[in-house]
């Protein structure tokens, strides 16, 4: 990324920044102002900014962004208050999210005759964690019921570090497969995905449960200012992710797990963990915002390089399909009727994470075409889902409410009963969850 590139992602961060609410309200989320105007300046073809997908400076970007969404996204998450309201979370995760990955990657191995299964299993476990903040409006929406708004939150906060591993496993036995060295030049058809992994879980544990009793010891005895608690926690994000990678181990599993860490051990009647957490979510949220950027100039002509019937048949059908009858066998026995089964197997957009695994394959595997074809799957997708999530999330939100209050005026008692009383609490939308 050159100079002149990021000044222009500063300016056009500050843009958004004063016009985000004018925008919102017009259903134009920021990672599709981001992605088009980094079609628009960074194409290769007629861009006049230069943006290198194998660029190191473009992956770290991208790592960084997600790892430290990562740490803040299990940071946020209150065992306590999530273990008495886990039933419609945990039945999108541990049914809902499996479903969708195998199903995925049976889709991705049918239509695409070139994959290994290998391959076919990265595409369907990078696109099967969702991204909230592409449906916020749903989120922010207090006249949705609480809990039905907290699951597609909280969902979206752990989806994204429960595949991980699935990812990086799939990547490095896909480069055994295709006969490419892998990044740490072994290609061992996963054994050393598995060794990062480990690694990763004891760094994160480590740093994270640290960093926590650290801060409460530091608090407590009144070593440290508001501020340098804020600095503290956003340092542990960091270490975490820098820590796990200097030490050969995966950088996304340590940061994940250094948050849940963090959380437990954290004396939160000393140190407000909603207060703490904000810097690395914030700084999440800026480089986020540089991805869907970068999204835009190195991902999106890729897809439209490769684009093909088969391509967006596969897109499609991973928005609809590969989320909706998951979502709906996993909520199977729950009570809800249809139309918030839909509703909620709609709002599943991919965002992030599949931008962040998406480029990690083109680091690992290398630009060979069948690797392309597969980032191209994934880049489509996502477009389709700023697009499509983007523009329906405050109409369907809107006609959800409407169909709630028709059935309460009709005496059959709202939906919003079956999960919840309407709560003036938001849960705080972003990527992340405040269950």
């Amino acid at each position: 990324m050159t100079e002149a590139t990021f000044a222009v992602l500063t300016l056009l961060i500050l843009v958004w920044a004063v016009t985000s609410g004018l925008l919102a309200r017009r259903n134009i989320t920021g990672p599709l102002v981001f992605a088009v105007a980094g079609y628009a300046l960074g194409n290769p073809d007629w861009g006049p900014l230069s943006v290198d997908v194998e660029a190191p400076s473009v992956h770290l970007i991208a790592e960084l962004a997600l790892a430290l969404l990562l740490f803040s996204d299990a940071a946020r998450v209150n065992l306590s208050r999530l273990k008495r309201d886990i039933r419609l979370p945990g039945r999108l995760l541990a049914i809902g999210l499996p479903l969708s990955l195998v199903l995925g990657s049976l889709l991705a191995a049918w239509l695409f005759d070139d994959f290994t299964w290998a391959l076919a299993g990265f595409v369907g476990a990078t696109l099967a964690p969702t991204d909230a903040a592409l449906s916020a409006q749903v989120i922010n929406d207090r006249r949705i019921p609480m809990r039905l708004r907290r699951a597609l939150n909280v969902e979206s906060g752990l989806n994204d570090g429960i595949v991980t591993p699935v990812v990086t496993f799939s990547l490095a036995v896909a480069a055994g497969q295709l006969g490419v060295e892998s990044h740490d030049g072994v290609s061992d058809h996963g054994g050393g995905a598995l060794l990062e992994l480990a690694v990763g879980v004891i760094v994160g544990l480590a740093v994270g449960a640290a960093s926590a009793r650290l801060m409460t010891v530091g608090s407590r005895r009144r070593w440290m200012t508001t501020g340098a608690r804020r600095l503290g926690t956003l340092a542990a994000a960091l270490a975490s992710f820098a820590l796990a990678v200097a030490f050969s181990g995966n950088g996304f599993i340590a940061a994940f797990v250094a948050g849940i860490a963090f959380r437990a051990a954290l004396d939160e009647e000393i140190v407000d963990t909603d207060s703490v957490v904000e810097p690395p979510e914030l700084l999440g949220e800026v480089l986020a915002l540089a991805v869907w950027f970068l999204f835009g100039a190195a991902l999106v002509p890729i897809a439209m390089h490769n684009f093909d019937l088969t391509l967006l048949a596969y897109a499609v059908l991973s928005l609809t399909v590969v989320r909706i009858v998951p979502v709906a066998l996993s909520l199977l026995g729950t009570g809800l009727d249809r139309t918030t089964v839909l509703f909620v197997g709609w709002f599943g957009p991919r965002g992030l994470a599949s931008i962040v695994f998406a480029l990690l394959a083109i680091e690992q595997l290398g630009e060979i075409p069948v690797v392309e074809q597969a980032v191209s799957v994934v880049a489509l997708t996502v477009l389709l889902s700023v697009v499509l999530h983007g523009v329906t999330a405050g109409p369907l939100g809107s006609r959800y409410v409407r169909l709630e209050q028709a059935d309460e005026e009709a005496g059959a008692g709202p939906r919003s009963r079956r999960l919840a009383h309407h709560s003036p609490e938001s849960p705080s939308p972003r990527r992340s969850d405040q269950p």
